[in-house]
């Protein structure tokens, strides 16, 4: 297609949106004759129209995806793969290259831009596959000046920060000055932390010096650590990126952040706290990719999955997710109202804060300066002719009054609540006045998760286990052991340690008819549980056993987070 034929067809598709007037694309088209040049970029030119309304029009009507360059952060080993002076001749900008280097994610003024596409696989070679993103010329010329020639590597900037001189005005400005290493050691740890699969970046200052750690896989690595003397820059920047009040150093604050890293976009949730030795930072990383996945993929043993999809068929009661914290509740509540999702229900959440959204459901976030608490929120909620109800944690009684109230009336409720079991959840509930004979009948179920890290096959070793891994394995003395599996003195401080990854592990008790009798006379706990048990309830620490015996993780990773003592007493 010529250039003359594709501007009269671009120059239609803006006229329709309004964007310009048939007159001003004509002008532009005998401009065009002169120049030589696109039609968007001299109706820019001319003032008829902003590039960031053409770009968005553009990438609408032809399909293709955007790239908003302000919120991008550049990986350094897709820079290194085009030079400054392809980037500037194509106009293009490397965005990413993926774990596996075979992809590489490039921003252009023109994806249909066959000649540079062609030249840049070319230069690359066979093995990358090249995906282009639109963007803005004058966005990528900006980029191109900003990222290269800069140091973008966390250990390249921290020696720049060792040996340079720190421009606070600049990090108060919300820009993106490249000159100012602390912007991009920033970015460069954000984006670190994502390659790694980090679920929390933990910025932590000493009596003298800076502390960086990731939580991988549910366990806490120190990264990186630095003199304190920089403490004050990271945090004024990592304010000024997420919102908050960059003068405020003696109350707790939270904010978010939302950039485009890996070719995706992630989300952060920033806290800060005072602490003696300063500004305590952590920020929990969002991946919508991650956080979002199906009923089938989490991880779960087929009897318990299939009882859980048996039990949220139910059209009213109230279902209960228990754990501690980074346990996976959201995780798997998405997960449950992803599968319910239809457009024949009404879903509303409520959450402190949302984290993840969702298409077709209503999700509103708690805000206690207007007074919208949990409590608050159900009881507006049920005005809202809703079919399921997400409350993102039941911590006290009224919360707990009107989750059981609108469960009582008709509708299917999903919530948090903080206790170490299935059945610990009862005298919990009990505890925030909750009245047994309310509880009986309303609680569809209850479900208890942990998340335990997965065995590498390839850093595995089989041993034979000891007298006590025997009894927590619940052999019989003299029986002979199956393959058990630890990690290989090879790979114990290895930066992975051994592990890929993680898997659920759920107890999911089920409210049937015996056990809503229990409740309503006050059953002991031993009571109840010998019923559960008899009815074919899996206690967690019986999940996780069978996760050891089956090669997938360790007796080391489940006594981490599910308690052992009943098996050995």
């Amino acid at each position: 297609m010529s250039l003359q034929s594709q501007s009269f067809r671009i120059g239609e598709l803006l006229v329709q949106k309004g964007v310009v007037t048939p007159d001003q694309v004509r002008i532009a088209l005998i401009e065009q004759k002169k120049y030589k040049d696109h039609l968007g970029k001299i109706l820019v030119r001319l003032g008829f129209a902003t590039e960031a309304i053409i770009l968005d029009v553009l990438g609408g009507a032809l399909g293709q995806r955007k790239a908003d360059l302000s919120k991008v952060v550049v990986d350094s080993e897709a820079i290194k793969l085009i030079p400054k002076d392809v980037a500037r001749r194509f106009r293009i900008l490397p965005l990413t290259l993926d774990a596996n280097r075979n992809r590489l994610t490039i921003a252009m003024a023109d994806t249909f831009n066959v000649v540079a596409l062609d030249q840049i696989s070319a230069m690359l070679g066979a093995g990358i596959e090249i995906v282009p993103l639109l963007a803005g010329e004058a966005e990528i010329e900006k980029s191109i000046d900003q990222v290269y020639g800069f140091e973008l590597s966390v250990d390249g900037i921290l020696q720049e920060i060792e040996t340079g001189e720190i421009d606070y005005e600049s990090l108060e400005a919300d820009s993106e000055e490249y000159s100012q290493p602390v912007v991009r050691l920033v970015n460069a740890l954000l984006s670190d932390a994502v390659k790694r699969g980090a679920s929390d970046i933990h910025f932590e200052p000493e009596d003298g010096f800076l502390r960086f750690r990731y939580r991988i896989d549910g366990v806490l690595r120190q990264i990186r650590s630095l003199h304190k003397n920089y403490w004050s820059a990271i945090s004024v920047r990592l304010k000024v990126m997420s919102g908050m009040d960059i003068a405020e150093t003696r109350a707790p604050q939270d904010g978010r952040i939302t950039l485009s890293l890996s070719g995706r976009i992630i989300d952060f949730r920033v806290s800060t706290i005072p602490t003696v030795h300063g500004e305590n930072i952590v920020l929990r990383v969002l991946d919508r990719q991650k956080g979002i996945v199906s009923l089938d993929e989490l991880g779960l043993d087929a009897d318990i999955l299939q009882l859980l999809k048996v039990m949220v068929a139910r059209p009213e009661g109230l279902l209960l997710v228990c754990g501690p914290t980074g346990s996976g509740k959201t995780t798997t509540l998405y997960s449950l109202l992803n599968h319910l999702n239809t457009e024949s229900v009404n879903i509303m959440t409520l959450e402190d804060p949302v984290e993840y959204p969702l298409g077709m459901i209503r999700q509103t976030p708690i805000n206690e300066t207007v007074r919208l608490d949990f409590a608050s929120g159900i009881r507006a909620m049920l005005r809202q002719d809703p079919d399921i109800i997400l409350v993102g944690e039941i911590r006290d009684e009224d919360t707990a009054s009107m989750a059981f109230r609108a469960a009582m009336t008709g509708h299917q409720v999903f919530s948090t609540l903080h206790a170490n079991s299935a059945l610990g959840a009862i005298p919990r509930l009990s505890d925030m006045g909750v009245r047994p004979d309310v509880m009986a009948g309303n609680v569809i179920g209850i479900l208890a998760q942990r998340l335990v890290r997965k065995l590498r096959a390839d850093c595995r070793e089989s041993y034979e286990p000891m007298d006590i891994e025997r009894r927590i394995l619940g052999l019989e003395p003299g029986e002979r052991a199956p393959a058990i599996y630890r990690v290989a003195d090879d790979f114990r401080h290895a930066e992975h340690q051994g592990y890929n990854g993680r898997t659920a592990m759920m107890e999911l008790l089920k409210f049937d008819r015996q056990m809503d009798e229990l409740i309503s006379r006050n059953a002991t706990l031993r009571e109840m549980t010998d019923a559960a048990i008899g009815s074919g309830f899996r206690p967690l620490v019986e999940v996780a056993v069978k996760r050891v015996l089956a090669g997938i993780t360790t007796i080391d990773e489940i006594a981490r987070v599910v308690d052992l003592t009943e098996r050995i007493s």
